[in-house]
């Protein structure tokens, strides 16, 4: 099962080959809720929903016998999290809460925690708090602590009535088996925690909120499981809301992001893994622990056993896109033919791809996008490209950020929903990183990952490597640079670079003055 931004898809997948059987979507009944601006709010009930509909679905429409279900894996978009009671309820589901937002989930794009991130980073930085480096020197506003403390701040009932905090990847994996289990991925990637020194310490969390000391102890679990354990045997109840039967082995959840390296074939260190959705997340496994700056974290075991997993990524891809094409009246199909007659630099344009701010590497949720060179002559399409270039240039960035601290990006391999339907996003993204670019054949990853999890839970295999040798597969497209692009392209990406610096790095504080005037609700 894959919990993605707005549906959730169940898929079912033949361990010998990878070949998927079947998948079922279903679309969350609430959407995206976002009572103001940078909120990002959820009904977990839709999570439920998706279950009891998706997984029937998929079982009444492949016919496949639900005795030959090896095991369940998770995939879910984080840092996704929600405040509960002890028994997993949670606290939006109360009649008394139900119209308080922080009793509800805060999606991974909820951005209104930024205050308590600027908070966290900034007593990390007094005290030399040393798990920071991982993180390349800050914590996002995305982030589990900073939602969590957004609670605490502004809601302190409804951090004091909730038992529990959990990602959501943790709360669907307790409604499916009966049992909390919290797992090691995203707990490594978005509540700073490490297989060697655990969280930061409570001393750390009283000097956030003296409230916030024990909120470790308290309200989450010093228990985590790494990819591909067993969290428990699917329950009864879940066994009659999915049809599934009871005693199915269930994986312990797992980040969307992560759960795609290993579905792409990708088991060793030197090539980079795009998920290409609303969002774009890069992935890089390693040997070795080193700093980099802006990257939301690196974790021992994160994404495959035995390597260090450095995530970083790009708050808006897919976003950015369908906004502009919804703003103009146009279909993307359209945008992108006549953007393809363009060649590099002959728009005029360079713009900023921080239109739902930037993950990597200025971690800053306030920054915004903005779109250099515009004339009363300026197309539509001339702006569509400038966009798909502008995402380009972000990545470019971030593989220069791996490069510089020794890391090798030799090879790129691109998933998600963007790259079988915009080729000319991924022969862009080709010229402006200067490297050849392979598609995954899954055009479903996330649920594929999780599959592969699940069957390593369930004893299919012994090894996640095993898995991806048997079920992950590439595609046939690869994307090269195109010959003759690549001066051009390195001569935008100087401009940009001096824009991102001038912007991000604080020579200009203008997008964080026009984000506080909206919070204020304007002056006068």
């Amino acid at each position: 099962m894959d919990f993605g931004t707005t549906s959730a898809r169940a898929v079912l997948v033949d361990c010998a080959d990878g070949t998927e059987l079947g998948a079922s979507v279903h679309e969350y009944e609430s959407g995206v809720l976002e009572p103001e601006p940078e909120w990002a709010l959820q009904d977990p009930r839709d999570y439920v929903r998706s279950l009891q509909v998706a997984v029937p679905r998929l079982l009444a429409e492949t016919r496949f016998p639900p005795g030959d279900v090896v095991g369940i894996g998770i995939a879910f978009t984080s840092c996704t999290m929600l405040p509960a009671l002890a028994d997993g309820t949670p606290l939006c589901a109360l009649d008394e809460l139900r119209d308080e937002p922080h009793a509800w989930v805060k999606l991974w794009k909820h951005h209104a925690a930024q205050p308590e991130a600027d908070r966290i980073n900034s007593v990390a930085e007094e005290r030399g708090e040393p798990w920071l480096a991982r993180y390349g020197g800050r914590i996002s506003s995305e982030w589990f602590f900073a939602k969590s403390l957004q609670i605490l701040d502004e809601a302190p009932h409804v951090y004091e009535r909730a038992d529990r905090l959990l990602e959501g990847a943790d709360w669907i994996v307790w409604q499916l088996t009966g049992a909390e289990a919290r797992n090691a991925c995203t707990a490594g990637y978005k509540a700073m925690w490490s297989k060697r020194d655990g969280f930061p310490s409570p001393s750390y969390f009283a000097a956030l909120d003296p409230r916030f000391e024990r909120v470790v102890d308290d309200k989450m679990s010093r228990v985590l499981l790494p990819p591909g354990s067993l969290a428990g045997g699917l329950d009864e109840r879940a066994a009659a809301w999915t049809g599934l039967h009871a005693g199915t082995p269930v994986a312990v959840g797992n980040v969307d992001f992560h759960a795609s390296v290993p579905a792409v074939t990708v088991t060793e260190p030197g090539t980079l893994v795009m998920i290409m959705g609303t969002s774009n997340g890069l992935m890089l496994l390693g040997e070795e622990l080193v700093a980099i700056e802006g990257m939301c974290g690196v974790v021992e075991d994160g994404v495959l056993p035995g390597l260090f997993g450095y995530e970083a990524g790009q708050s808006g891809l897919g976003d950015i896109y369908g906004w502009f094409a919804r703003s103009v009246g146009r279909s993307h199909e359209e945008l992108a033919a006549e953007a393809a007659r363009l060649r590099p630099g002959e728009s005029g344009l360079l713009a900023l791809d921080w239109l739902n701010g930037n993950r990597s590497i200025l971690v800053d949720a306030d920054l915004s996008g903005l779109i250099v060179g515009l004339t009363l002559a300026t197309t539509p399409p001339e702006i569509y490209r400038a966009l798909l270039e502008a995402s380009a240039f972000g990545t470019r960035v971030v593989i220069e950020s791996f490069v510089d601290a020794g890391l090798s990006v030799e090879h790129v391999v691109a998933c998600g929903g963007l790259p079988d339907r915009n080729p000319l996003l991924m022969q862009i993204f080709a010229d402006v990183t200067g490297r050849s670019i392979s598609v995954a054949r899954s055009r479903q990853t996330p649920a594929l990952g999780a599959a592969m999890w699940g069957a390593v839970a369930g004893g299919a295999f012994q090894t996640i490597t095993e898995a991806a040798a048997s079920m992950a597969h590439l595609g046939d497209a690869v994307y090269a640079p195109a010959a003759g692009s690549r001066r051009t392209c390195d001569a935008l990406y100087a401009e940009y670079v001096r824009l991102h610096d001038l912007f991000g790095r604080g020579g200009d504080g203008v997008m964080r003055s026009l984000r506080q005037l909206r919070r204020e609700g304007g002056v006068g």
